[in-house]
């Protein structure tokens, strides 16, 4: 059994088309990875950036209606 392993392993070395077929598709596989974590990682800085601008205007808006009541309809006894 580790003959046919080292013969493998001899052929394979001998065989450089083979190796650089095997490690193109590994650097592209990682390459495809690398872009999709990119554009995720970019799609969550905008999503994030879109919520805190929808929490910062809802805060404004909670914060002008506080004294709702000190208008002239309404009478400070």
């Amino acid at each position: 059994m580790s003959f046919s392993f080292f013969k493998l392993f001899s052929i394979a070395l001998y065989a450089p088309s083979v190796t650089v077929v095997v490690l193109s598709i590994t650097v592209g596989f990682f390459f495809v990875l690398l872009i999709l974590g990119v554009r995720k990682s970019y799609k969550l800085k905008k999503e994030s950036e879109r919520l805190i601008k929808k929490v910062s205007s809802s805060k404004d808006k909670e914060d002008s209606n506080d004294d709702f009541t000190e208008g002239h309809l309404y009478q400070n006894h």
